[in-house]
C-alpha cells in the first residue's frame, strides 16, 4: 500500500488526474509527462504479438515467458514514446497542424474503413464504448505520433555506394546460396493392391522417352504430381531439401539425362535434370538495392531512436 500511495502522490505532484478505483485495479507501469500508462494498456498493445508468440512457443514454456516478458517491456516502451512524442508536439511552437487536416483524413477513413456508411461507424464506436469526440481525439494523436516519426527518422535519405559495399562484404552469410537444383518429374502413385503394375508403367514410359518422346509429353500425360500441367517441370530448389531419393539420383544426373526408374515403398518416380546451380555467394549487383533498402531502414530506426532519447531527457518519465 505504501508503494501505491508513493505513485498517486508523484502522480498528483504532476497534476494527473487519477480515477482511484480504477487505478488500483488497472496499476500503473509508467508516468510520461502527465499521462499513467496502465498495466491494461500495455497488455493491450502487446496481446497480439504475445499470442502469436505463444503459438510459435508452445513447446517451449520457459523459451515463451521470457519472449512475452519482453513484448511487454517492448509494448510499455512504446506508450512512453508515444506520450513523449505527444508531449513534444503540443509543447513546442514549431509544430502547426491545422485541424482541418484531422477532420479530412478522418472523412477518408469514414469512406474508405466504413464504406461511408456513417451508421456503421457510430455503431461501431458505440460498440466500443466511445463518443465521436474520444475517437477523433485519438485519431488526431495516432496521426500526429505516426506523422513525427516517419519524419524525424528520414534523415539519411542517401546510402554512399561504399556503405552498400561494406554491408555486403560484412554480412556475406546472408547472401549464400545453397546447392540447387532444377527437375522435371514424373510421379506415379502406388494404389494399395499395386502388384508391380506401376513399375512397369515407369519402365514403359522411359522407354518412350529414352526412344525420343519428350520428358514432358509423357509428365503430362501420365504423371500425378501437380507439376503435371507444366509437363513435370520444377521450380529451382535447394538440393538438400529434396526427398532422399530424389537427392540421391539428382547427384549422379548430369544435365538433360533421365533417371532410372525410382521405387519407394508408395510410388515410382522418374527424374530430368533440368539445371544444377553450385553452392555461391549473390553478386552484388543482385542484392544492391536489398541491401539499400536495409540500410535505410536501420538510419531510420536509428535517428528515431536518437531522437526519442532527447525527448526523454527533457520530459518526465517513471517507471514502476
Amino acid at each position: 500500500m505504501k508503494h501505491f500511495s508513493a505513485i498517486l502522490t508523484a502522480a498528483v505532484l504532476l497534476g494527473v488526474e487519477v480515477n482511484l478505483r480504477a487505478e488500483i485495479a488497472d496499476g500503473i507501469k509508467a508516468i510520461a509527462h502527465d499521462s499513467v500508462i496502465t498495466y491494461h494498456q500495455v497488455e493491450t498493445l502487446a496481446a497480439p504479438f504475445v499470442e502469436e508468440l505463444r503459438r510459435q512457443y508452445r513447446e517451449q514454456p520457459a523459451l515463451y515467458e521470457k519472449q512475452a516478458a519482453q513484448a511487454y517491456d517492448d509494448a510499455m516502451e512504446r506508450l512512453v514514446e508515444n506520450q513523449v512524442i505527444l508531449h513534444d508536439f503540443e509543447s513546442s511552437a514549431q509544430y502547426n497542424l491545422p485541424e482541418s487536416i484531422i477532420d479530412e483524413r478522418l472523412e477518408e477513413t469514414i469512406r474508405t474503413r466504413f464504406n461511408n456508411d456513417r451508421v456503421a461507424f457510430t455503431k461501431t464506436l458505440q460498440a466500443e464504448g466511445k463518443t465521436l469526440e474520444q475517437y477523433r481525439r485519438e485519431f488526431r494523436e495516432e496521426f500526429i505520433i505516426s506523422e513525427m516519426r516517419y519524419v524525424r527518422g528520414e534523415r539519411a535519405q542517401i546510402i554512399s555506394p561504399h556503405k552498400i559495399e561494406v554491408f555486403y562484404l560484412d554480412h556475406q552469410d546472408q547472401f549464400k546460396l545453397p546447392e540447387q537444383v532444377k527437375l522435371s518429374l514424373i510421379l506415379l502413385s502406388k494404389p494399395a493392391d499395386d502388384a508391380g503394375q506401376v513399375r512397369k508403367l515407369a519402365g514403359e514410359i522411359l522407354g518412350k522417352i529414352q526412344s525420343g518422346t519428350t520428358f514432358a509429353e509423357m509428365a503430362s500425360i501420365y504423371s500425378q504430381g501437380s507439376e503435371r500441367e507444366a509437363g513435370g517441370a520444377r521450380d529451382w530448389e535447394e538440393l538438400a531439401k529434396l526427398k532422399e531419393e530424389l537427392r540421391d539420383s539428382a547427384i549422379k544426373l548430369s544435365t538433360g539425362q533421365v533417371s532410372d526408374v525410382i521405387e519407394t515403398p508408395a510410388a515410382c518416380y522418374l527424374v530430368k535434370l533440368d539445371g544444377k546451380r553450385p553452392a555461391h555467394v549473390r553478386p552484388l549487383n543482385e542484392v544492391r538495392d536489398d541491401i539499400e533498402k536495409t540500410i535505410l531502414a536501420q538510419e531510420h530506426d536509428r535517428a528515431q531512436k536518437q531522437w526519442i532519447e532527447r525527448l526523454k531527457k527533457k520530459t518526465f518519465v517513471r517507471y514502476f
